[in-house]
């Protein structure tokens, strides 16, 4: 069972961790977190130690919030392939599932924290190098079960297909237009079926 404390933080962590994405490291002060919380000063810091580690916290939440639609969208489907394409179904969506909480945390935490703030970078880069490397185990297992073509480097595509994931959410953000979204996965839908697919 949980402790009040736990719950507290856990309480103060969800309901800044919108507005972290939303306004930066930088551009969130402690009025813009004990309004949105409804606590005082003494109580945010009570249970955190700094600012610091509260925006590395509600990062890591926003992440685990996106990584778990991930997880359960390629989890509904046995084949490689269909993984593949459920991930890519998954951020066709994605401008519409982030509008709420401010847009994608990777990009933007990501702009605000380099060369600014090394502890968000490097949770940052963490993120990145994790759902690049499901992908790779995706592509790979594929590999293994005869899905996809033995000369495909799983790290490689995975690497390309999210790159063109970020650069199609850098579109839509800075666009407002999930448009381009909707064209960008639609690419890496033609690219699994001509590239990948044995």
């Amino acid at each position: 069972m949980a402790t009040k404390a736990e719950i507290t933080s856990d309480y103060i962590i969800k309901t800044v961790a919108p507005v972290f994405n939303k306004k930066g490291y930088s551009g969130t002060s402690l009025v813009d977190i004990t309004k949105a919380t409804g606590l005082t000063k003494g109580a945010i810091y009570g249970n955190f130690r700094d600012k610091n580690e509260l925006a590395v916290k509600a990062f890591v939440h926003n992440i685990n919030v996106i990584a778990a639609r991930i997880e359960s969208a390629v989890m509904a489907h046995q084949t490689s392939l269909g993984k593949l394409f459920a991930i890519s179904a998954f951020y066709k969506n994605y401008y519409d599932f982030t509008f709420e909480n401010g847009g994608c945390p990777i990009l933007n935490v990501g702009i605000d924290a380099n060369h600014q703030n090394p502890d968000l970078m490097g949770k940052v880069k963490k993120a990145i190098t994790n759902l690049q490397n499901n992908i790779a185990d995706i592509i790979d297992a594929g590999i293994q079960n005869g899905e996809i073509k033995l000369n495909v480097s799983g790290q490689e595509y995975a690497r390309r297909i999210f790159s063109m994931v970020e650069g199609g959410i850098f579109m839509s953000t800075m666009l407002q237009d999930r448009k381009y979204m909707e064209d960008l996965t639609t690419a890496i839908d033609n690219l699994i079926v001509r590239e990948l697919k044995k």
